[in-house]
C-alpha cells in the first residue's frame, strides 16, 4: 500500500518544528503543514469524497498549494491541479473532463481575477458538486453564497487524520497537457509513478535531510515540473521551500540573496529574464556562494544562455529533460561527468530511453535524429478516459514523447526539436531551435522563437520572432543577412519579425502556435 503524502507525512515525523514554506513574512513549519491538510482531508470526507474520487485545485505558489494537494491525498482522493491563467471556458472544460468532484479554487486579485473565472467556469460544469474558495486573508468573507472559503470550511476540522491507503497503481494526480495542440488530455500519473520520480530526484540530485536545502519555488506548482522536484522531491528531505506567486527576475534575485537559497529550478525564459536584470544592489556573489544546485528544464536550453548564466553568476545550469506524462523526471546530465553544453544528459536511474522512428523502429546510428521514446516507473497510465489517444502514444510499455534527438557514442541525448514544430521547407528538414540557437548569438537578439510559415513554392518558408536587446538598432535586413552567413542556404529565416514580447505558458514555454496562428491571421 502506498500513498504520496507520506512524503510529508515523514518529515512532519521527524523535523516537525523546522520550516516547511515561506511566503514573505508567513513560516509554516511541517507541523503545521500536516495539521492543515489533515483538516483538508476530514473536510473532504466529510463532504462525501471517497477514495479514487476526483478534487481540482487552481492556486498560484502559496501555502495552500501544498496544504491542499496532500489534503487530497491523504483522502485517497485524486488531485487535479489547473493551471492558473485558465478561463471560464477552459475551467469548465478541466473539471466536466477530468470528472472533478470538489473544486478548489484561488479568489485571485485584480489583475488576475481566479475565483471569478473559477465560479463561472464552475458553475457551467454541472458534474462538480461543490467548490471552496482560498483567500490570502481567513477573515475574508465569501462573495458567493453557495462557496464556503477555505478558512472557514476548515476551522472546526479535526488536525488529525489517518491517510487512506492506496495501491501503488491508483492515480493520485492528473496533470494536464498544455494544450498547445488540440485539446488538453490528462495524464494520470500513480501513486508509484509521482514517488518514484521524487525519490529518484533526491538521487540524482543528492539531496538529504542533512543538507537543509532552500528552495526558490518560482515554477508553478500546478505543473509537473515544480510539484516534482521542488515540492515532492523537497519536502520529502526537509526542505524549506521559498514561494514565488509570481515570478519577478529581480525579486528572485533578492530571495535568492536574502533567503540562503541552495536549490533553483526554472525554465529557460526565467534564466532568460534573470540574464536581463539588473542587480545593482543585489549580492550576486552570496547567490553564487549558496547555490548547490541550479537545474533547467520544461524546454531546451540555448547554449549561449547557458554559458552566459555561468559567467555572471559563477555555477553551471544542469540540463534535463521530462514531460507531465513522464512524472516529469526522465532524463538527466550525468553527475558523475562534466556537463556537455546542449545535451540533456543521459536516461536517469530506473528509466530507460531509444531514439525511434515514425513506426516505432528503432534508431540505432550514433547521431542520426529520432523520436525519444521512454520506459520505466516514471510512465504514465495513459491519458484520462481516452484509450486511442493512449494507443497513440504508448507500445509494450513505451511512451513516444513527440521529442526529436540525436544521441552521441557515450549514449548522451541532445534535443534537436518538438517533431510537430519541424519545418519542411522545400523537401529540407529544418529545426527551429538550431537557427534559434544561432540568432541567440547575435548581439542585437535578446530571444528568438522560429516557425514555420506557408509558401506557394517552398511548402513553408522560415520565419524568426525576435525580441531585440534593449537599445538595439538592429534591422530585419541586417539580421537576414547575417543569418545567411551562418546557416545554410535552406535554413536561414527569410522573414523576420520584432516583437516586445513572445507569448508563453504560465511555466514559460513558447506558445509557437500562437505565433503560427498570428501570423496566418495577418
Amino acid at each position: 500500500m502506498l500513498n504520496l503524502a507520506v512524503l510529508l507525512e515523514d518529515t512532519a515525523r521527524r523535523c516537525p518544528a523546522d520550516d516547511a514554506t515561506v511566503l514573505g513574512d508567513e513560516r509554516l513549519t511541517y507541523a503545521e503543514l500536516d495539521t492543515r491538510a489533515n483538516q483538508v482531508a476530514n473536510l473532504l470526507v466529510g463532504r462525501g469524497i471517497e477514495p479514487g474520487d476526483k478534487v481540482a485545485l487552481c492556486c498560484p505558489n502559496l501555502p495552500e498549494f501544498p496544504i491542499i494537494y496532500y489534503g487530497i491525498l491523504k483522502a485517497g482522493a485524486v488531485v487535479v491541479p489547473l493551471n492558473i491563467l485558465l478561463r471560464p471556458r477552459e475551467i469548465a472544460y478541466h473539471l466536466t473532463d477530468s470528472e472533478a468532484d470538489v473544486f478548489f479554487c484561488f479568489a485571485g486579485t485584480a489583475d488576475l481575477p481566479t475565483g471569478e473565472y473559477g465560479y463561472e467556469g464552475f458553475q457551467h460544469a454541472p458534474g462538480c458538486r461543490d467548490m471552496v474558495l482560498i483567500t490570502t486573508d481567513p477573515a475574508a468573507p465569501s462573495p458567493y453564497d453557495d462557496v464556503d472559503t477555505l478558512a472557514r470550511a476548515i476551522a472546526a476540522q479535526p488536525e488529525r487524520f489517518d491517510t487512506i491507503a492506496r495501491r501503488p497503481d491508483d492515480t493520485a494526480v492528473i496533470l494536464y497537457t498544455s494544450g498547445t495542440t488540440g485539446q488538453p488530455k490528462g495524464a494520470e500519473l500513480t501513486h508509484a509513478n509521482m514517488v518514484m520520480n521524487a525519490l529518484t530526484a533526491n538521487r540524482l540530485f543528492d539531496n538529504n535531510p542533512a543538507r537543509r536545502d532552500v528552495h526558490l519555488v518560482t515554477l508553478p506548482l500546478f505543473h509537473s515540473f515544480g510539484q516534482t522536484i521542488n515540492m515532492n522531491a523537497g519536502l520529502s528531505v526537509g526542505a524549506t521551500l521559498v514561494l514565488m506567486p509570481r515570478f519577478d527576475a529581480a525579486t528572485a534575485l533578492r530571495q535568492m540573496a536574502d533567503e540562503h537559497v541552495t536549490f533553483f529550478a526554472a525554465v529557460p525564459t526565467m534564466y532568460w529574464a534573470l540574464l536581463n536584470t539588473d542587480t545593482d544592489g543585489i549580492a550576486v556573489d552570496r547567490i553564487a556562494s549558496n547555490l548547490r544546485k541550479v537545474i533547467s528544464g520544461g524546454a531546451a536550453l540555448p547554449v549561449e544562455m547557458l554559458s552566459r548564466f555561468a559567467q555572471r553568476f559563477g555555477v553551471r545550469i544542469l540540463e534535463g529533460y521530462g514531460l507531465s506524462e513522464t512524472s516529469p523526471l526522465a532524463i538527466f546530465a550525468d553527475p558523475d561527468r562534466e556537463p556537455r553544453a546542449g545535451s540533456i544528459g543521459i536516461p536517469v536511474w530506473g528509466i530507460e530511453a531509444r531514439l525511434i522512428d515514425q513506426d516505432w523502429n528503432t534508431v540505432t546510428d550514433i547521431g542520426e535524429i529520432g523520436e525519444i521514446a521512454l520506459r520505466g516507473h516514471n510512465v504514465m497510465k495513459g491519458y484520462l478516459n481516452r484509450p486511442e489517444a493512449t494507443a497513440e502514444v504508448m507500445r509494450d510499455g513505451w511512451f513516444r514523447t513527440g521529442d526529436l534527438a540525436r544521441r552521441d557514442a557515450d549514449g548522451f541525448f541532445c534535443i534537436v526539436d518538438r517533431a510537430k514544430d519541424m519545418i519542411v521547407r522545400g523537401g529540407f528538414n529544418v529545426y527551429p531551435r538550431e537557427i534559434e540557437e544561432v540568432l541567440l548569438t547575435h548581439p542585437g537578439v535578446s530571444l528568438a522563437a522560429v516557425i514555420g510559415i506557408a509558401d506557394g513554392r517552398y511548402g513553408e518558408e522560415i520565419k524568426a520572432y525576435v525580441v531585440p536587446e534593449t537599445g538595439s538598432a538592429t534591422t530585419e535586413s541586417e539580421l537576414i543577412a547575417w543569418c545567411r552567413e551562418q546557416l545554410a542556404a535552406y535554413k536561414y529565416p527569410r522573414v523576420i519579425e520584432f516583437t516586445d514580447a513572445l507569448p508563453m505558458t504560465a511555466s514559460g514555454k513558447i506558445l509557437k502556435r500562437k505565433l503560427a496562428d498570428a501570423d496566418s491571421a495577418s
